[in-house]
């Protein structure tokens, strides 16, 4: 799970500003090693063209790589996976397409065209989703879903779910909307079905993630991926006591401004 990739003290030209959004943006060398370092050892995304003379192996899961948000980096980090025989699966924020940073309509549609996944990460960007009404998560979904849906003239059937914050309505509600394939944060490898609705783990990618780190968590390694399922529990485990009181905590130690109205806090 990626969000950015951008130049170090560029944070927030691509994406969402602020220090928090920054700690999940990755510069281009970053990037670029990281990529490398993957190739070596997992296997390619889903729908990848197979490297002459380097077939995956169809006994081990596939590694997709995934790009959270719908910021403007998705260009550069398309040319960056297409050069090494790979696919990104974007998954945009619909109210922010075409404004600074972000995607803009005419761009989603080329890294269609160009083989890449495109899917929902909702509208508005909740940060906790999981604790919205049924209501806004129905609309979030089938909203942003008709929206791309009709930026690439195609069906769109992903999403992946912003904040990490997951409930069984969540799913439900994705359902609903038609998202057969829903993708979250916790860091599991084994999918599972939540409401007729496919939910895919994923391995979070941080600034400070050594390519070596990224190629274990892209090809299973027990201990990478032992490390950050313990760190995501014991993360959820404080999200669940501390509420709104560890949003604001996060915000005051991290010193996010409110430059950025997520959608459940307006």
């Amino acid at each position: 799970m990626y969000h950015d990739v951008v130049a170090a003290g560029h944070e927030d030209t691509s994406g969402f500003p602020g220090r928090d959004a920054a700690l999940y943006k990755v510069t281009p060398e970053t990037f670029a090693a990281q990529l490398d370092a993957i190739d070596r050892r997992a296997p390619r995304s889903p729908g990848d063209p197979a490297r002459p003379g380097h077939p995956a192996d169809p006994g081990v899961a596939m590694a997709a790589i995934t790009f959270d948000d719908g910021g403007s980096s998705a260009m550069a980090a398309a040319d960056m996976l297409e050069a090494r025989g790979r696919i990104g699966h974007f998954f945009v924020t619909t109210n922010y397409v075409g404004t600074r940073g972000f995607l803009a309509e005419i761009e989603i549609r080329e890294l269609a065209a160009r083989g890449h996944v495109i899917g929902s990460h909702s509208c508005s960007h909740p940060l906790r989703m999981g604790h919205c009404s049924w209501p806004q998560l129905v609309d979030e979904w089938t909203r942003s879903r008709s929206i791309l849906c009709d930026v690439i003239g195609g069906e769109v059937r992903d999403a992946s779910v912003p904040g990490g914050d997951f409930s069984p309505h969540v799913a439900e509600a994705a359902a609903k909307a038609g998202i057969t394939r829903l993708f979250t944060s916790e860091p599991t490898k084994e999918p599972r079905n939540a409401s007729g609705v496919t939910l895919v783990g994923r391995f979070a990618i941080r600034r400070w993630t050594t390519a070596a780190a990224a190629a274990g968590l892209a090809s299973g390694e027990w201990l990478p991926c032992a490390r950050q399922s313990l760190l995501w529990n014991a993360k959820k485990l404080t999200k669940r006591v501390g509420g709104e009181r560890y949003l604001q905590l996060r915000k005051l130690l991290l010193r996010h401004g409110n430059d950025v109205q997520w959608g459940d806090q307006r």
